[in-house]
């Protein structure tokens, strides 16, 4: 079976400005940072701050991975690689439903941002229209695609601009109060010193905040000088992603006037903007969050096709549906029948109410995280990545973090009743049956051999 390869037109900056919007600074400070700053008020500046050292190690170890097998497949190419089959087929399943699900979770909630232009439409509704859009420009040239999440990213810089313009214009306390006496809300109502506990859970969370710097690896195939610009896209996008989500969080909680108000707010990022900027300002700040909502989901939507794509040509599927998997565009040099069927897949899945897709995803990728740290280690002690141009510093150090982090995370979600422990049994179950795949039908094929794009073959 021919098949083509993606064709190398990005740059450094092309793949950074994807990746960033994969990892999407506003929707975080919006959507995940108050649940970070609920659980441990003004420490949730700690919280972000240990997140950041934390997805350091992670950053270092995807840089490292990432420059020695910079694949369109991603996590499962260089899992596969380094520890075997299994364990990237493994990866391949956790990779599939969780990124499915995510372009789901993305879009449906936009509504929260646009739904006063849109009365009476539902979110479900809202959320398909995120989808096909995302899926039309999916088909579109990477590079095209690369110059529209550029556009996108540069809205939602300024939303973030205008976030710590306010806190910072209007601070009430000083920086060394986030840092050394902490509070939150109480039970009763009333501020109290916020516990390393709360903030340790926080953190737990933050780290998700940051979480997508990793996804440069996707547009690996159609990047120049692969091996070194992927590696500096994957630490440059944690970079600009920390300073565009603590410093918006940190502004904030020295700026807000009434930590209680704030703290027991249902919507405390638009609360506080309508407080220190005005209704209007709010408004418009929360079209620029739907726009970062679609420039993540568009980010998603262009991953995904180029993992269904590298799956067709490592064939894990029926040969006809592989076939088709591998389809290439030649007008826009897309894999467009693998967009079209990451955009049929989301669609579904926006049907799916939003606590089961949180359950679904939560610890996928926590588990990833803790098979690539193995890889890293795995790779360096028998040579495996020693080609990769780039090295982490201070090995084994980080690797050995990302270890005891992850494992924290876990912790952290099993003592979560409501969320964290089903979400671990989800991802359980999405191990047996990714197993139950492996061994029943691709090893009755024999072994499963990962291809990558074929040499001889013009990029």
């Amino acid at each position: 079976m021919e098949i083509k390869n993606l064709k190398r037109s990005l740059k450094l900056l092309g793949a950074l400005l994807l990746t960033l919007s994969a990892t999407t600074p506003a929707s975080s400070v919006f959507i995940i940072a108050p649940g970070v700053v609920q659980q441990a008020g003004t420490g949730a500046f700690l919280s972000f701050a240990l997140a950041a050292l934390i997805s350091l190690s992670s950053a270092y170890v995807y840089a490292e991975l990432s420059s020695a097998f910079p694949l369109t497949g991603g996590e499962y190419a260089i899992v596969g690689r380094v520890l075997g089959p299994f364990a990237g087929f493994v990866v391949l399943g956790l990779n599939i439903i969780t990124m499915i699900f995510i372009a789901a979770v993305l879009p449906l909630g936009i509504g929260n941002y646009i739904g006063f232009l849109f009365p009476g439409t539902s979110s479900v509704t809202l959320a398909l229209w995120v989808v096909v859009l995302s899926t039309v420009c999916g088909i579109l040239h990477i590079r095209t695609n690369a110059v529209i999440t550029g556009i996108f990213l540069s809205g939602e810089v300024l939303a973030l601009v205008v976030v710590s313009v306010l806190g910072f214009g209007h601070i009430t306390r000083p920086l060394s109060d986030l840092m050394f006496h902490p509070v939150t809300l109480g039970l009763a109502g009333q501020l109290q010193p916020a516990s390393i506990g709360m903030i340790g859970l926080a953190t737990s969370v933050a780290v998700f905040a940051y979480n997508g710097y990793g996804n440069a690896v996707y547009f690996g195939e159609e990047t120049y000088d692969a091996p070194r610009s992927i590696a500096r896209a994957i630490l440059w996008a944690l970079v600009i992603a920390v300073i565009a989500e603590a410093v918006p969080v940190t502004a904030m909680l020295m700026g807000a006037p009434d930590l209680k108000a704030l703290f027991g707010s249902q919507n405390m990022l638009g609360d506080f903007i309508a407080d220190r900027g005005g209704k209007t300002l709010g408004m418009i700040i929360s079209l620029g969050i739907a726009f970062a909502i679609f420039n993540a989901n568009l980010a998603y939507v262009l991953m995904i096709a180029r993992q269904f794509y590298s799956t067709g040509r490592d064939r894990v599927w029926p040969p006809v549906v592989n076939r088709v998997l591998t389809h290439i565009y030649n007008r826009f040099h897309s894999p467009v029948f693998s967009t079209l069927l990451c955009g049929v897949l989301a669609g579904a899945a926006c049907f799916i109410s939003m606590t089961m897709l949180l359950v679904i995803t939560g610890t996928g990728i926590v588990v990833i995280y803790v098979l690539l740290n193995v890889a890293a280690v795995e790779g360096r002690r028998k040579g495996i990545t020693a080609h990769g141009p780039y090295k982490m510093p201070l090995y084994p150090f980080w690797p050995i973090v990302g270890f005891v982090a992850m494992a924290y995370v876990l912790y952290a979600n099993f003592l979560d009743e409501a969320v964290g422990r089903p979400s671990l049994w989800a991802t359980l179950g999405i191990i047996v049956l990714s197993a139950a795949y492996y061994f029943l039908i691709l090893r009755r094929r024999g072994r499963w051999e990962l291809r990558g794009p074929s040499a001889d073959m013009p990029e």
